[in-house]
């Protein structure tokens, strides 16, 4: 349940009170680990970049301890392994559908409504953006929504590639979790082949 409308601004608040439950995992990191980040995690990366990359939410040890998305757990691992074989990781900025450590890294619908606000203002501050990827269903949801238009036009597939209307392109990848990757539903080489599109367009 969401404690109040959310309010457009490029980052959420360190203390931002919009999610009771996020709040509440929130309070209790904090206490039990109080060396972490544990607050809403900004995005990443130059106000120059023409490309970025967004993921669902803060992993629990990894960007809710660090403050960076997509650090310090094993999708960072790979994504950051693929952004290095192409000389994209001082090129790109990185943020997520959703700010903040979601209970059991499954945010509600009220909570990506809420936190849609923040990702628009993000992706709009970035006046050279033309390539949008994103990283699993939820966050290419997010994506769709945050440039302003609508799922049935833009359904998600692994390597689909959309023209948006604002002239943006948004294209879809597996999200890298540890889980997919143990599956072998996403491999290095798939988040690869992904991301080397985007810098080709």
């Amino acid at each position: 349940m969401l404690n109040a409308s959310p309010v457009p601004a490029l980052e959420a608040p360190a203390n931002c009170a919009l999610c009771s439950r996020m709040v509440d995992l929130r309070v209790q990191c904090q206490a039990a680990h109080p060396d972490w980040w544990n607050a809403p995690v900004p995005a990443m990366g130059p106000a120059t970049a023409r490309i970025a990359i967004i993921g669902l939410a803060p992993g629990k040890q990894g960007a809710n301890r660090t403050g960076q998305p997509f650090t310090g757990d094993a999708s960072g691992d790979l994504l950051w392994a693929a952004l290095g074989d192409l000389g994209m990781k001082d090129h790109v900025v990185i943020l997520n559908a959703v700010k903040c450590l979601p209970p059991g890294n499954r945010p509600n619908p009220e909570e990506i409504r809420a936190c849609r606000p923040f990702l628009k203002a993000a992706l709009d501050a970035l006046p050279n953006l033309e390539v949008v990827v994103a990283l699993g269903a939820i966050a290419h949801q997010s994506a769709v929504k945050a440039n302003g238009e609508k799922l049935p036009k833009r359904r998600f597939a692994h390597g689909a590639v959309h023209q948006l209307l604002n002239g943006r392109v948004l294209i879809d990848c597996y999200h890298p979790s540890r889980l997919n990757q143990n599956t072998g539903r996403v491999t290095g080489e798939m988040v690869a082949e992904v991301l080397s599109q985007a810098v080709r367009l």
